[in-house]
């Protein structure tokens, strides 16, 4: 009982790593292109991940965490960003069963946290309705638009990917 425990532990930590790992790795190939006022961050299409697998919760968290501190954010970004992709990523989890719903809470709680960061943190001279927009918009590029498509992708074979697979 206990190989079969380890064994599925392994598993997930595994997972959450090669997750975090991929989120970062995308996150600096891309550069600026995720990180300013008006902001696209790519790797953000894999919040759509907890569809798959719990391990995706502390993946892109840490992935994000990671990111952040790795591209040179103020302390309050690296805070609050983090906090923001781990809203999305429950929220991701607890809406696994409705596909179309899953990129949903990461667009929120990035749109409704990162441009109060960004006017605050960094001083941004846009106002904080603007850049709700830009960042909305980003987000909804990324998570949704790039999200489902990575859905999508994943969905015939993630049973070979993912140990609990959801779809």
């Amino acid at each position: 009982m206990k190989n079969t425990k380890a064994k599925k532990t392994l598993r997930y930590i595994t997972e959450a790593s090669a997750i975090a790992a991929l989120y970062v790795a995308i996150t600096i190939a891309i550069g600026p292109l995720g990180s300013a006022a008006i902001q696209c961050r790519i790797s953000e299409a894999m919040c759509i991940l907890p569809i798959f697998t719990p391990a995706a919760i502390p993946g892109l968290t840490i992935g994000c965490l990671i990111s952040n501190i790795a591209t040179g954010c103020l302390w309050q970004d690296v805070l609050f960003g983090t906090l923001a992709t781990l809203i999305g990523a429950v929220g991701a989890y607890l809406l696994r069963h409705i596909w179309w719903l899953t990129p949903l809470p990461t667009v929120v709680a990035n749109t409704l946290i990162v441009p109060f960061v960004l006017a605050y943190a960094y001083h941004a001279p846009e106002g904080i309705g603007f850049l709700m927009l830009t960042v909305g918009i980003g987000e909804v590029i990324s998570a949704y638009v790039l999200g489902i498509a990575l859905y999508f992708a994943l969905r015939k074979n993630a049973r070979y990917i993912f140990k609990n697979t959801n779809p």
